[in-house]
């Protein structure tokens, strides 16, 4: 083999061992860069929206994402909760949700949320902070023959529909709240940030 054959294989491998060393260098200053852009664990519990991937939630279902420190709870209620909701008015404190300070403006409805079957809220209960169970079941032994469905917070007895109304004649107060949050997809929930969202 000749001297000139020699050089040029040798040449070969140090060209591409080089771009292999320079490819891992590039990659290890471009991970902790592109990372560094993202909200830390510190920002997020400051308040840095948090998106949530419902596309595997079921009808009946909930699931919780976490924004500033607190469960952020989402239901994708039932035809038939939607439907009891409506029955349940005449026994809640707040029916209306006008106490402006448990919403925003644009989920003073009825299901209290953008989209009628998905539910999204603060699961802490507005009357210590304890955070009330998720009940779906109607008509429990330990609730009632009235219960349809809602939030039952253990510690001192307060009730919740399905939309996050309090039942009237519990120690809750008020309505637990709906935060701020908008679609991004329709399978992917933004909490924290409801920009653009119309009233």
């Amino acid at each position: 083999m000749s001297a000139e054959g020699v050089d040029k294989g040798r040449r070969r491998f140090l060209t591409a061992a080089t771009s292999v060393v320079g490819a891992a260098g590039a990659a290890a200053v471009v991970v902790p860069f592109v990372l560094s852009m993202q909200p830390s664990e510190r920002a997020k519990a400051a308040g840095a929206p948090v998106e949530a991937d419902i596309s595997k939630l079921e009808s009946g279902q909930m699931m919780t994402v976490e924004w500033r420190g607190k469960p952020v709870w989402i239901v994708r209620r039932t035809g038939q909760n939607l439907k009891d909701m409506a029955s349940l008015e005449a026994k809640l404190l707040d029916p209306a949700s006008d106490n402006v300070a448990q919403q925003p403006a644009w989920a003073k409805n009825p299901a209290r949320s953008q989209k009628e079957e998905l539910l999204v809220l603060v699961g802490i209960c507005t009357h210590l902070g304890c955070s009330p169970t998720y009940r779906p079941d109607i008509a429990p032994a330990d609730l009632g023959a009235d219960w349809k469905g809602g939030f039952f917070c253990p510690c001192h007895g307060s009730k919740f529909d399905l939309a996050g109304r309090v039942y009237s004649g519990v120690p809750a107060p008020s309505n637990m709240v709906v935060p701020p949050y908008k679609f991004l997809t329709d399978t992917t929930i933004l909490v924290g940030d409801d920009e653009g969202v119309a009233a």
